[in-house]
């Protein structure tokens, strides 16, 4: 990291700013005692009055320099950043915490050479001002430090998503314990009182009712090392467009699946959302993915590794046909949403398993390689009006900052950013992978649709109707024909489509591809065919742009086939 490395220069030239703000000090000291002493005689009062303020200003220094110590050595012992404090105390305290905490009297002295500017030298003021001491970051608080990670929580319909969700929201202290008491209280009225954790993601009255998540619920948690954004994606087979809205902002994906008898059974069955939401993830471009096994607290399991052990012989075969790679890309753990364990700290109940417990395996993974300098390229996921036009959106490549001139398409707006939203955090600029609220300027809520895309003017995004695509068919009972229906799904965008050519097949061990077309495909097949929309999309090639170039086909409410973009065809007039 460059800022550790240029900490240690950026504090000796502060020491020596430090040291030359004393000498000055010192000089203008004695020169007014010396001043003080030929106007004697002129007159009386003015000999008291500048010794007094001389003497109370000495003494108001020493009485500043004490209280800084014990100040500095109380932040020593506590080592909390502070965010709020001195405009002058948030440029020394990081580093007086990140690098200098043998020398423990120089902070002190320093301070003092700080105060000393704000009351009797504004020149010297100036100097210090000029010196590269880094004077933004405390302004964003934790912006740079941490690396962002989105996580999203998939699997079928009460398997436990919300519940652990919350969970882990209050063992991170991101919820306090008297609201989840009040939600226990509320639960327990509405007899219901195993569902108050997941009260902490789904808000809404009628999720709560219901106990089924609809929208996709937002909630942040930091550890030591990272930052991230729970996406909790609804497990019901009515709202899987929401589910597959989610799932296009994550990094990686946690596959929620309940080990209790019968429950695991009806979820990865034909019609449950446990294959479904695997493959979805996949699509979407998650690259990695954690399965928990909950629920295993109940009384039908109670810790039994030979059940773990079933739930996992059933799905890896099944990960591994989606394209996950089970060495590499899964990672397996037991735990139980509802009481907590295994998720942050290791349980006795589960000798058997030796890996890391949840949240510190999240904290151990492997950085996120994004590109900064790339394109800015942010869909947009949600769009509302709050004083100006607001729209959220996970920004995948470049870096946005505030007041920058951006274009909207695919209809050619320029926009500028009024103000930029990191996880409710006000920033001043943002990097890849940051869950983003962005209020416009010169743009109304009206003129914006989710699956619009935030570009730099110097390089637009592509797009277009027609395009041409490698498309694996995963389930449909009859065979697909070139004027076959369906709706694309692709990136944040939604969009009717419609299969005009079946171009060829391609086979799924060698990669070869047909002399002859196609009459029809039909599942398990792999094909290249060209696909029409109904409006202008925005898209990529999956070569030039993986997040905007993959997508799925869903009709009558299930998944039929998942695919990539390989080369976009110009619209012929």
């Amino acid at each position: 990291m460059d800022p550790t490395d240029t900490a240690p220069d950026s504090w000796e030239q502060e020491d020596d700013v430090e040291a030359t703000i004393d000498g000055q000090l010192d000089s203008a000291f004695t020169a007014l005692n010396v001043n003080a002493k030929p106007f004697v005689p002129n007159v009386n009062a003015a000999e008291f009055v500048p010794v007094f303020a001389t003497k109370a200003h000495s003494e108001n220094l020493e009485s500043v320099v004490a209280v800084e110590k014990i100040s500095t050595m109380e932040l020593s012992e506590s080592a909390a950043p502070l965010e709020n404090g001195d405009s002058e105390m948030t440029t020394e305290e990081p580093w007086d915490q990140k690098e200098a905490e043998p020398n423990e009297e120089e902070p002190g002295g320093g301070s003092c050479g700080d105060r000393g500017p704000e009351e009797a030298a504004p020149e010297v003021m100036e100097e210090e001002e000029e010196t590269p001491a880094p004077k933004v970051p405390p302004t964003q608080p934790d912006a740079p430090k941490k690396e962002h990670v989105n996580v999203v929580f998939i699997g079928h319909v009460d398997a436990g998503k919300s519940t652990i969700g919350g969970q882990i929201m209050y063992l991170t202290g991101m919820v306090d314990k008297r609201t989840l008491e009040k939600y226990e209280r509320e639960a327990k009225e509405k007899s219901r009182e195993t569902w108050y954790l997941s009260w902490a993601l789904d808000t809404n009255q009628e999720e709560r009712d219901k106990g089924k998540t609809v929208e996709v619920g937002r909630a942040y948690f930091e550890t030591e090392k990272k930052h991230f954004t729970i996406l909790d994606a609804p497990g019901h087979k009515c709202f899987v467009p929401n589910m597959i809205g989610g799932a296009s902002q994550a990094d990686l994906a946690v596959l929620v699946i309940s080990a209790r008898k019968g429950e695991f059974e009806t979820g990865f069955e034909k019609g449950g959302q446990t294959r479904e939401h695997a493959m979805l993830a996949k699509t979407a471009g998650v690259k990695h993915l954690i399965v928990l096994v909950n629920k295993m607290d109940d009384p039908t399991v109670n810790w039994s590794l030979e059940r773990y052990e079933e739930c996992k012989e059933k799905l890896v075969p099944f990960l591994k046909k989606v394209g996950f790679n089970p060495k590499k890309d899964i990672h397996f753990m037991p735990c139980s949403g509802l009481t907590g364990a295994n998720l942050k700290e290791p349980t006795d109940m589960c000798s058997w398993y030796t890996g890391l417990p949840f949240i510190p395996h999240l904290d151990n993974l492997p950085h996120l390689n994004r590109s900064t300098d790339g394109p800015v390229r942010l869909p947009i996921v949600d769009k509302y009006k709050d004083m100006g036009t607001v729209i959220l959106g996970k920004l995948e490549s470049g870096s946005i900052s505030k007041a920058q001139q951006l274009v909207m398409m695919p209809n050619r707006h320029v926009v500028e950013v009024l103000s930029l939203l990191s996880d409710d955090v006000e920033t001043d600029d943002a990097s890849p992978g940051e869950n983003l609220k962005l209020r416009l300027k010169g743009i109304e809520e009206e003129e914006i649709l989710p699956g619009f895309i935030l570009c730099n003017a110097e390089n637009l995004c592509h797009t277009g109707r027609t395009f041409d695509a490698q498309i694996v068919i995963i389930e449909h009972k009859s065979i697909i024909c070139p004027g076959y229906n369906a709706v694309l799904h692709i990136h944040t965008c939604i969009e009717e489509v419609q299969i005009t050519a079946i171009i060829c097949l391609v086979d799924k061990k060698t990669g070869d591809k047909s002399k002859t077309r196609p009459r029809f495909v039909k599942q398990d097949q792999v094909c290249i065919a060209r696909l029409r929309t109904a409006g202008t999309i925005c898209l990529e090639t999956f070569k030039d742009f993986p997040q905007m170039g993959r997508f799925t086909l869903r009709d009558e409410g299930k998944t039929i086939a998942i695919g990539k973009v390989l080369k976009l065809v110009a619209e012929r007039d």
